[in-house]
């Protein structure tokens, strides 16, 4: 069968996985404000305007957080299924329980039938989100691989976005079509991704442990040798995995448990914060909830929550153009420099925000609003500043944590614990989007603006984390990360590497590689095109 080896093509595709998480952010924070969806599922009765109250706040979260509760079991078990059936397949796995969730959830009657649907849709989401990284860096050259696992963050932004207009769109339906429709519609990716990895190559990496040598070489000579089996690029590129391979079999057996051994245990729980931080960013929640916010802020109206959509729209369009810069330019920047940046910058919007709800809020009327999360009131240039400063948060995230998170973790791992260790790491941050979906609602019910201090503070935790723990890997083929993680030299202390304020970006010395890899090819094959021109 045609494989396509363009590897802009194969990335595109695959972060279709992505794009299903962004679908299921804002088919939630888009619906959850308006008539339709909360008389579908109404608890509470109706306010003195006659509109439905919707679910309790407590439910609300619970429905909300079923996405990530299932995306944590589903990426915990990636790893396994990735392993055994391997990286393309397991993806094509995930997007059929996609399908399966988004039909449930299309036709939910009820609450607990919504929270089935939610369920499944995550478990795909947890398969997907795992695995779609690891499969990009094992098939990208070094000094592509940032940008090219990046797409999954972009691919997030993008499903966003769609989604939000669709769900925008629909808002003007009639009865529970506002929101079936988009829960429907929202199965046609996964249908075309599991169609576009038909046509897709394995990961080279996965066959070469399974000792499908052949396969392997074919994939690189398809996509890193132009067709050209011969290239020195393909040649050294097998070596280094061949050898990899075959020590790693050698030397361990592949199990959760050496992810907590003294030579993993660092590089373990800078993956697992990596993705546990990206979360406590505040992020995620803040784009399912986002019309909370913004309803506090003044912009709600009687219409039943369509006037808070637009510019809620905004933050998402904010997202998508502004993760363009990290897909141009993080390899460029490193990984480090970008982390430490998006964390100040997200700390600063996040103190500004507190700090404004807290001087000028006052609490908000009994039953103004459908939610008791909706607990303060701010009018005014505080308000509008409160609506700057989010909208400066998200453009701090999309080019820094956003697709950093995705990009670093698989960067850290030898190859025979790469699948399990990003599926340990992702359910990590599954499980904390669970908590703090679950969480926000009746954080800001209770503890109101102080919820933005909280976000705050682990912004400058993280930022402290990255200074001291995180080592530079950015350009660095994945088979030698190894070194700056277990110092074998002579008087070295074995399980201490390098300091991670101590590396750097190699993404110079990667590329004058490359350039004189092809002055080579191109000077060897001058020299035999003189000499048969002279025979």
């Amino acid at each position: 069968m045609y494989k396509v080896g363009n590897i802009y093509f194969i990335a595109a595709v695959a972060v279709i996985g992505g794009a299903l998480f962004g679908f299921d952010i804002s088919s939630m924070s888009a619906i959850i404000s308006t008539q339709p969806y909360l008389c579908q599922f109404n608890q509470r009765g109706f306010n003195d305007k006659g509109l439905c109250l919707g679910p309790t706040d407590g439910v609300q979260g619970g429905i909300t957080a079923a996405m990530p509760g299932g995306s944590w079991l589903g990426a915990l078990i990636s790893g396994v299924v990735s392993d055994k059936f391997g990286r393309k397949r397991s993806i094509q796995m995930g997007s059929w329980v996609w399908i399966v969730g988004s039909i449930v959830v299309c036709a939910s009657a009820n609450i607990p039938m919504l929270v089935l649907g939610r369920a499944i849709n995550g478990f795909s989401v947890g398969i997907c989100s795992a695995q779609v990284p690891v499969y990009i860096s094992e098939i990208a050259p070094p000094s592509k691989r940032g940008r090219l696992v990046g797409f999954q963050q972009w691919a997030i932004t993008w499903g966003i976005l769609i989604m939000f207009f669709i769900c925008y769109g629909c808002s003007f339906m009639q009865g529970t079509a506002a929101f079936r429709v988009p829960w429907g519609v929202q199965a046609i990716p996964a249908a075309l991704l599991w169609l576009g990895l038909i046509f897709l190559p394995e990961s080279p990496r996965w066959l070469a442990k399974k000792d499908r040598w052949e396969e392997t070489k074919d994939v690189l000579t398809l996509v890193h040798g132009n067709g050209d089996p011969n290239s020195s690029w393909v040649h050294r590129e097998l070596e280094e995995i061949r050898e990899v391979v075959e020590f790693e079999r050698a030397n361990a057996d592949v199990s959760y448990f050496e992810l907590l051994t003294p030579h993993m245990i660092n590089r373990t729980s800078i993956g697992v914060f990596t993705q546990i931080w990206s979360q406590l960013t505040g992020m995620n929640v803040m784009m399912y909830y986002i019309a909370y916010v913004f309803t506090m802020a003044g912009l709600a109206s009687d219409d039943g929550g369509n006037a808070v959509l637009l510019p809620s729209g905004i933050s998402f369009i904010v997202n998508v153009f502004m993760t363009v810069p990290a897909l141009l330019w993080m390899d460029r920047w490193g990984r480090r420099p970008t982390l430490l940046v998006g964390a100040f910058f997200m700390c600063l919007w996040l103190s500004i925000n507190a700090a404004l709800f807290a001087v000028y809020s006052t609490p908000a009327p009994a039953g103004m609003f459908p939610s008791a999360a909706e607990s303060m009131l701010i009018t005014g240039a505080p308000a509008k500043a409160i609506i700057a400063s989010t909208y400066l948060f998200v453009a701090s995230f999309a080019p820094t944590w956003g697709p950093v998170s995705w990009v670093y973790p698989p960067e850290l791992y030898p190859l025979r614990l790469r699948g399990k260790a990003i599926a340990l790491c992702t359910s990590a941050n599954w499980a904390f989007n669970f908590a703090l979906a679950y969480f926000v609602p009746p954080a800001f019910a209770t503890i109101t603006w102080k919820t933005y201090v909280l976000f705050a503070t682990f912004c400058a935790a993280m930022f402290l984390h990255v200074l001291f723990m995180f080592p530079e890997t950015a350009n660095k083929p994945l088979e030698e990360v190894e070194e700056m993680f277990d110092d074998k030299r002579p008087g070295a202390i074995r399980y201490i590497g390098t300091p991670a304020w101590k590396t750097r970006n190699t993404r110079n010395l990667v590329l004058k590689q490359e350039r004189n890899e092809v002055s080579s090819e191109e000077k060897v094959g001058y020299q035999e095109h003189k000499e048969s021109t002279a025979a």
